[in-house]
């Protein structure tokens, strides 16, 4: 199932150097880090930020390359330096993107009966197979409203949160994958995403449940324990993402696939794509 977003522009108007000043300082880099690894010297990156210089385009894309700025923030950088944008953002419904839609459909058809799903840089769900629907049993409707946010239904209290076995370590693992993307894009959506989210209050079944011990996962993984009609099923997750590309809508696309972790859930995934419990 696919979910079409509109794209969103998020052009903001500072002046070129600021910007280049404020990507390094969230690299926690000097400007000697930043002209060593740009191979410059630190009197011309000091000129590039304080505006007394201006960056060639190529001049700025090895910057922001230097420092690991997303595709979409480059096209900030070289409109605020008044050149083109040079990375394209497109639908989904694209002509364009049809074989990397395609890609999408076949890795989470592949992946069945295990549940995956696609989301982008938002959190936001694109696309998901058909293994995801039999676990939202219970969910709130106003949570599967599309748009839907994957960490606000898997958090919220009216969403998974009161069936996840292990939802301290679950809720940890989440907020730190969260804190991380936000310290590596300064995304003001995740910003606020991460502040709704961190003021959600723990269900009251999770309050009374005892913790659960997952020392033989503990520095590899963090499962996933949804209790379910099947039973209580464990699955380890993975993170997909297009290798090097070229388009923002791709550059942003992030699939999740979960796995069974033990045979039990094995078994029970398999049962449940067969309509079974």
């Amino acid at each position: 199932m696919w979910y079409h977003l509109p794209i969103m522009n998020t052009m903001q108007a500072q002046p070129v150097g600021n910007l280049l000043r404020e990507w390094r300082q969230r690299r926690r880099m000097s400007q000697l880090d930043l002209a060593s690894e740009a191979e410059i010297s630190s009197k011309h990156l000091s000129f590039l930020e304080t505006g007394r210089s201006l960056p060639s385009r190529d001049m700025l894309l090895h910057l922001a390359e230097q420092l690991a700025i997303p595709l979409r923030e480059r096209n900030i950088l070289l409109i605020a330096a008044g050149y083109a944008p040079v990375f394209p953002e497109r639908s989904l419904e694209d002509p364009a993107l049809h074989v990397a839609r395609k890609a999408v459909e076949l890795v989470l058809a592949g992946h069945e009966p295990s549940p995956a799903l696609a989301v982008d840089r938002h959190w936001t769900l694109i696309a998901s197979n058909n293994a995801i629907p039999p676990l939202l049993a219970g969910v709130d409707a106003a949570l599967l409203q599309p748009p839907v946010n994957v960490l606000r239904l898997s958090l919220h209290p009216a969403g998974l949160a009161p069936r996840i076995a292990n939802l301290p370590e679950w809720r940890a693992h989440l907020l730190a994958r969260l804190r991380h993307q936000i310290d590596l894009s300064a995304d003001p959506v995740l910003v606020e995403l991460l502040r709704e989210l961190n003021g959600y209050p723990m269900p009251n079944s999770a309050r009374s449940r005892p913790p659960i011990s997952d020392r033989e996962y503990a520095g590899v993984v963090v499962p996933f324990r949804l209790i379910t009609e099947a039973g209580q099923l464990t699955f380890f997750s993975t993170t997909t993402i297009f290798g090097t590309p070229i388009d923002i809508t791709l550059s942003e696309l992030a699939i999740e696939s979960f796995f069974p972790a033990d045979a039990v859930t094995a078994a029970a995934v398999r049962r449940l794509a067969a309509g079974q419990t």
